[in-house]
């Protein structure tokens, strides 16, 4: 038997519990992965509390996109993996059903790739989906080029952290925006060209401040709601507004100027998109071994502890990605 995180009902963190499930044996394309680490993200949350794009399966709806870990044993037909390969998991599938908090998981070769840059566990389950989200968002949709300047919003999250990263390392300007004062001196030492706060307000005379009256020629947003107004105000003309989340769930008006580009970022586009994903799997390999991406761990859990690790997640003081790990 494995253990997994399951929940039955949606709400709060308190709503997660750990269950033993029968996995049975690796099918036909299937591998089975014994888990080391697990990545947490947004969407989990808000799966869990019933306000993600699609439903959870209840009761005993699985979670979470990002794992780490080896390969125990692989089913028929599988070809690109064997047992001892360090392999990450790549963020497809259902999370209900597909979900890999868990000790051991049964993934289909396809959401499967071998651990980029040589990384540990903890590393290998923060790197992907944050990496590939930026990755696909500026690079893929947005076209980045060198000396374009790149406003990032929730820049302290793990996305936040790898869209800084990657900016720097296409030899683009990246301009964090922050809530915390306290997050200012940690986002410059990773990067970050400048740090504006959102609590000064008037983001759009900021952002001409720091440009010299241009404007970003990318912005890269995951809170949309009435701020989306606002944030469109601050892009170059000609340039792009990249939204790729809702954590401001309310209506999202845009002012009347149609000489911007706005596009919304679903991070499937890159991830199941084979020769997408090799793109962005060869990009973050070659980033982590030059160590120009490196994905910043906020705070470890224990599987044991996955409801306190979600309060964490939501309480919006981590900056970075949160880890859970999993004792054998």
């Amino acid at each position: 038997m494995a253990v997994a995180v399951v929940f039955d009902e949606t709400g709060g963190p308190e709503v997660l519990r750990l269950a033993e499930v029968d996995l049975g044996d690796p099918g036909e394309g299937e591998v089975l992965v014994r888990v080391d680490a697990i990545g947490l993200n947004r969407a989990e949350a808000l799966l869990r509390s019933g306000t993600y794009f699609y439903p959870p399966v209840l009761p005993g709806s699985r979670l979470g996109y990002e794992a780490a870990g080896e390969v125990l044993a692989v089913g028929p037909g599988v070809t690109a993996f064997a047992p001892g390969d360090q392999v990450c998991t790549a963020a497809v599938g259902h999370l209900s059903t597909h979900g890999v908090y868990g000790d051991r998981i049964l993934v289909a070769e396809d959401g499967l790739l071998h651990r980029p840059g040589g990384t540990d566990a903890v590393t290998g389950a923060a790197v992907w989906l944050a990496g590939t989200t930026a990755y696909g968002a500026l690079v893929e949709k947005g076209g980045v080029r060198a000396g374009d300047t790149v406003l990032v919003t929730a820049a302290s999250s793990g996305v936040g952290v790898a869209a800084i990263q990657t900016a720097r390392h296409l030899g683009a300007v990246p301009i964090a925006v922050t809530r915390s004062a306290a997050k200012r001196e940690r986002l410059l030492a990773l990067g970050a060209a400048r740090v504006l706060l959102a609590e000064e307000g008037d983001l759009p005379g900021q952002v001409s401040g720091a440009t010299g009256g241009r404007g970003a020629d990318i912005v890269l947003d995951p809170v949309a709601g009435p701020g989306l107004a606002d944030l469109a105000r601050t892009v170059a003309p000609g340039g792009l507004l990249v939204v790729y989340g809702w954590l401001d769930p309310r209506p999202a008006p845009l002012p009347l100027d149609w000489g911007l580009r706005i596009l919304g970022y679903n991070n499937l586009e890159v991830v199941g998109d084979p020769a997408a994903r090799r793109r962005a799997a060869h990009f973050l390999d070659a980033g982590l071994r030059a160590g120009t991406l490196a994905p910043v761990i906020d705070r470890t859990f224990d599987l044991t502890e996955i409801a306190e690790a979600h309060r964490h997640l939501e309480s919006g003081a981590h900056l970075g990605k949160i880890v859970v790990t999993v004792r054998h």
